[in-house]
C-alpha cells in the first residue's frame, strides 16, 4: 500500500468530526429542502394549469412578433408567467363569485356539468370534499387522530363525514389521512366515532403539519382520550 493511500484515509479521531458536521449540515438544510419541495410542487401545479393559455397566446402573436412569442415559449419564463396567470385566474373567479351575476353564471355552469354523468360524479365529489373541510363536522372537531397504521401509532386525519351503522346504531367517522408532504394523496379510513381522538387544531394547522413533515405544529396535542372522571 502506498503512503498516499494511507494518508487519504480519515483518521479515527477525524471520523466523528466528519460525521458530526455532515449531520449538522443536513439538519440545517433539511427544512429549506422540504420547503422547496412543497413550494415546487404547488408552483408546478399552477404552472401546468396556465401553460396551455400561454402557448396559445404565443402562437397567436407569433405572426406579429416572433421575438415576443419566443420569450413566452421560453421554459423558465413560461413556468413563472403560467403560475402568475393561474393565480390571477383564481383571483378573478373569486371576485366574480362575490358578485350576484358571477354566482348566477357559476350556478349555470354547474347545472351544465351535472348533465354529464362522469363529470358530475368527479366534480360533485370534489366539491363536497372541499366544502366539508371548510365547515365544522356534526360531532367534534374536523382535525382528529386515529390509530393508524397500528394500534400503538396515531395518524392525523380530517373527518369528512359522520355515518351511522343501521344494525347497531354506532356512529362511524370517515377520516381522510393525507400523506406528507403532498396532502393531495392519502387514505380513507372508516373509524368508530368513539375511537377518534379529537384535537383543537384548525384545518390550516393540520395542513401545515402535514406539508412540513410535522415540524410546524402547536406545542400541545392530545394523543389519547381524556380519562373519565370517577
Amino acid at each position: 500500500m502506498s503512503p498516499e493511500s494511507v494518508n487519504a484515509t480519515p483518521s479515527p479521531a477525524a471520523q466523528p468530526h466528519l460525521v458530526r458536521h455532515i449531520l449538522i449540515g443536513f439538519f440545517t438544510l433539511a427544512p429549506l429542502w422540504v420547503t422547496w419541495l412543497v413550494l415546487d410542487f404547488l408552483f408546478s401545479l399552477l404552472a401546468n394549469a396556465g401553460s396551455p393559455l400561454l402557448r396559445g397566446l404565443a402562437r397567436g402573436i407569433e405572426p406579429l412578433s416572433a421575438t415576443l412569442a419566443g420569450v413566452l415559449l421560453n421554459p423558465t419564463v413560461q413556468y413563472v408567467l403560467a403560475a402568475l396567470v393561474t393565480l390571477a385566474g383564481f383571483y378573478g373567479v373569486g371576485l366574480l363569485t362575490s358578485l350576484v351575476l358571477g354566482r348566477k353564471l357559476i350556478a349555470f355552469l354547474e347545472n351544465q356539468l351535472n348533465r354529464l354523468p362522469l363529470v358530475q360524479s368527479i366534480y360533485g365529489a370534489t366539491k363536497r370534499f372541499l366544502q366539508s373541510l371548510r365547515q365544522s363536522p356534526m360531532a367534534g372537531q374536523r382535525v382528529v387522530l386515529i390509530a393508524f397504521p397500528s394500534p400503538e401509532m396515531k395518524a392525523l386525519g380530517f373527518v369528512t363525514k359522520v355515518m351511522t351503522d343501521p344494525d347497531t346504531g354506532r356512529e362511524l367517522a370517515a377520516v381522510y389521512v393525507p400523506t406528507s408532504p403532498n396532502p393531495t394523496s392519502g387514505y380513507i379510513e372508516i373509524v368508530p366515532l368513539e375511537d377518534v381522538v379529537q384535537t383543537d387544531w384548525s384545518v390550516e394547522e393540520g395542513m401545515t403539519f402535514v406539508m412540513t413533515g410535522g415540524t410546524n405544529a402547536p406545542d400541545r396535542l392530545r394523543f389519547s382520550h381524556p380519562k373519565a372522571s370517577p
